[in-house]
């Protein structure tokens, strides 16, 4: 009897059109890469973040931002302060420590740094040759973001 409800449940969400944002690893994208070419979009944040977690709690749960990241994108959730090593584009990247338990991971100071310091949220967008063609740092609602994913398929 669980099992049935389970899959009523299941069922239920799936043909209402719930769907997951599926988020890769920058070493997934480089192998994904090689089989099917998509502009990479990079969602880097920390867990302090006010506007990071509220981007995460609304930009992120909007079906239609979900539907067109998964089907035209690769997105990458990046947390700033990430720890491990990174591999992306024959490239090492390394965490960083500037104190006590303090530090940020060279790759998204790389990919997020914007007039020589680094202001989370980061929205980076990498073309198909891992050109950085798109950064921006600042809370984006779910109306703009959907403009911003429209524009960034053209």
């Amino acid at each position: 009897m669980k099992k049935l409800i389970l899959l009523i449940i299941f069922f239920g969400f799936t043909s209402t059109g719930f769907c997951q944002l599926k988020s890769r690893s920058f070493e997934e994208v480089d192998s994904l890469q090689q089989i099917q070419k998509k502009k990479i979009v990079v969602f880097i944040h920390t867990n302090w973040c006010q506007f990071c977690l509220r981007m995460k709690q609304t930009t992120f749960k909007n079906q239609e931002i979900i539907e067109k990241l998964n089907s035209d994108f690769y997105f990458i959730d990046l947390n700033a302060e990430e720890k491990r090593d990174i591999t992306f584009d024959n490239h090492i990247f390394k965490y960083q420590p500037s104190g006590n338990n303090v530090g940020v991971h060279e790759l998204a100071l790389q990919l997020g740094t914007m007039n020589n310091q680094i202001v989370y949220p980061v929205l980076c967008v990498l073309n198909e040759k891992r050109e950085i063609i798109l950064q921006y740092n600042n809370y984006l609602n779910p109306r703009d973001f959907k403009l911003l994913l429209e524009k960034l398929k053209e």
